[in-house]
């Protein structure tokens, strides 16, 4: 009846695919390989390789200068968004200090060096000290009125709970005795 074909498949190290048919019936056996053409030389793996090694200096360079930049970006943005909220505690004086040191980190940010951001943000975080001392004040504030009003509602409830403690409750076992 049907004829019947033995097939394999081999793939090697390399990814060089061998492929073998047999037919059982005749033992008649047919083998092909298949390689990739798309891969690459050894000249060409070793030109790649001292080509990554010459850029390692400059690749290295750019990673610390990206590092810089987004850390002096989302300083900029945090004390922004700080400025707007809380900037009306702060004097005049203080808030212009604070917004030039801002406006010298963004203008920083447009160049490629990498020490000037860090310098810049430095600059920009040590002006912004005062505004965070004013945003911490002012939690402090808010939270210490918030926790004696707590405390206070919790003095009282706490009363009510002393007042029913002290009468003269007792807990007994009993029995329901029927007569009949």
């Amino acid at each position: 009846g049907l004829p019947q074909i033995e097939v394999t498949f081999d793939i090697d190290a390399n990814g060089i695919l061998h492929v073998g048919a047999k037919d059982k019936a005749t033992g008649k056996e047919n083998k092909i390989t298949i390689k990739a053409n798309s891969g690459l030389t050894e000249d060409e793996i070793q030109k790649m390789v001292k080509d990554a090694e010459a850029n390692k200096a400059e690749d290295h360079r750019r990673f610390e200068l990206a590092q810089a930049r987004n850390q002096a970006d989302a300083s900029v943005h945090q004390i922004r968004k700080a400025l707007g909220e809380h900037g009306a505690t702060l004097d005049a004086a203080e808030k212009e200090k604070i917004e030039a040191a801002v406006k010298d980190a963004e203008e920083a940010l447009k160049g490629d060096d990498k020490e000037a951001i860090e310098a810049k943000t430095a600059a920009m975080m040590t002006a912004s000290q005062k505004l965070g001392e004013k945003m911490y004040a002012s939690m402090q504030g808010g939270a210490g009125g918030a926790g004696e009003a707590a405390g206070a509602s919790a003095a009282q409830a706490g009363g009510g709970e002393a007042k029913a403690k002290d009468e003269d409750v007792v807990d007994a076992d009993y029995k329901e005795v029927k007569r009949g």
